[in-house]
This record gives structure tokens, sequence and C-alpha cells, in this order.
């Protein structure tokens, strides 16, 4: 077979498209395709829900890859192990309520899981703003992550959708972008974006499951997004707490978005 370069370009920006315009108007956006984000998305999926994640970097799987300080292992408390056994994850208890598990193996079954639910994934996407009528999220704004790098003028696109979460991590993203654009009170004991506290695994995986809400009508928070938006301390390469929480956030989503 001799191979036309023009096919090869042509399927790609077709399917490609074709994706994009039918993902206009999903019923839940996620930010951020770390593990709460990614986790958030597969449990939505399988309950029918359409769901768009966009993700500013070519790959997926947030701080899951590096393990701890480059060692490609994690560590699951009990919170987390119901959802490892959902995703097929083979890990091995460690010590009582300690499950070790391959970081590598975790990244690698959440991001095809995520896929084959039906989640309509794109990296290297930016979401730049928020949509907002009558004092709701009801959107967001995407545009390119090499825009963004580049600090190039480009407008971007709108997408509509039904609640957003903010799965960004530690920076919590698109709570600062509405915090900072309309300065509305958060749900916090200051009403403001507090900030991640420093690393207390034990009480950042104890807060984490509070502080994954709705923090403004149609936007929620999960993971580091949450602890860093409600004041909680980082965690660290134990995830339990960040695959409960985007187990959490899809249950609240779900419930609201099919009222």
């Amino acid at each position: 077979m001799m191979i036309d370069e023009k096919i090869v370009s042509k399927a790609i920006i077709e399917r490609y498209l074709t994706r994009l315009r039918d993902t206009l108007e999903p019923d839940v956006v996620v930010a951020g395709g770390g593990p709460s984000g990614l986790v958030a998305a597969y449990y939505l999926a399988q309950a029918g829900v359409k769901v768009a994640l966009f993700e500013k970097r070519a790959s997926l799987g947030g701080g899951i890859w590096g393990g701890g300080m480059m060692f490609n292992e994690i560590v699951v408390g009990d919170e987390g192990k119901p959802i490892l056994d959902d995703l097929d994850v083979a890990y091995e208890l460690y010590a009582p309520s300690y499950y070790v598990t391959s970081a590598i193996e975790l990244a690698a079954t959440i991001i095809h899981k995520t896929v084959r639910a039906g989640v309509r994934i794109f990296n290297l996407m930016e979401i730049e703003d928020l949509m907002i009528r009558e004092n709701r999220v009801t959107g967001v704004v995407i545009n390119w992550s090499a825009v963004w790098m580049s600090n190039l003028h480009v407008d971007p696109l709108g997408i509509k959708s039904k609640a957003v979460i903010d799965a960004t991590g530690h920076e919590a993203a698109l709570v600062r972008k509405l915090k900072a654009k309309l300065d509305v009170k958060l749900p916090t004991p200051t009403g403001d974006l507090i900030g991640e506290q420093p690393m207390w695994a034990d009480i950042g995986e104890r807060k984490i499951a509070d502080n994954t809400r709705e923090v403004y009508p149609g936007l929620y928070v999960t993971g580091m997004a949450a602890n860093a938006v409600f004041g909680a301390p980082r965690m660290g390469p134990i995830f339990g707490g960040m695959l409960l929480s985007g187990k959490l956030v899809a249950d609240k989503v779900l419930k609201a978005v099919r009222g």
C-alpha cells in the first residue's frame, strides 16, 4: 500500500473536528485529567452522563506517574481500595490499611477505563474562563494550551454544560478565575480561596471528603483543588483520598444534573 499523507491528515482532522463539534454541549465538563478528574469522569460516564474532559498538558494522569519522588509506587488507604477494585488495578497489602500499587498501572488503567467509558478527552487544551448566566456557571471557555503558553491574543471557544468540575489540582484554577473576576463569596471560613496548607497526610486525607462539594452554583471542586480552596493540607503520594474525592464529586454532580 502506498501511504498518502493527505489521507492521513484528512482522517485526523475530520475525526477530531467531529468529536469537538459533538462536544459543544456535554452534561458535565471536567477541568483537569489527574486522578480525581479522571475518576469523576469515569463514574459519571458509567452512569450515562455525557462528559468532556479538558487537560492542558499533553499527557493525562496528573501526579500519579511520578509516584513518590520518582519512585513509581503509590499508597492507597482503605477509602480508596473499593475504587482500585472497580478499576481492576492490582495492589498489595503493605500494612493494615495501607495498600501499595504501581503508579504506572494506576495511571494507565484509569485513563484506559475513562476513554472506554465514553468520556470525550481533549488534551493540550486550556480552560481559560468560565461562562456564567444569572449567577450560575453554565460552561467553560477553551483555547489551545500553546496559545496560553505563547501569550498570544487568540479568541477562545465556548462549551456549554450543566455542571463544571474543577479538578485542576493545587492551583484550583477555575475557582481562582471565578474569584478574580467576580469576587464571589466562597463557602469557606473566610469566603476566599484559602490555599493549601503544608503536608499533613492524615488531616489532608480526612478533610478532602468534606471539601469535595459545590462551591458556586454549577461549579464543583475535587481532589487537591478542593483542599486548596478550603485550606486543608496536601497529602503527598497517598492517593486514597484523591480517588475517593473523584467518586464523591461524581455522585454529587450526577444527582444535580439528573435533577
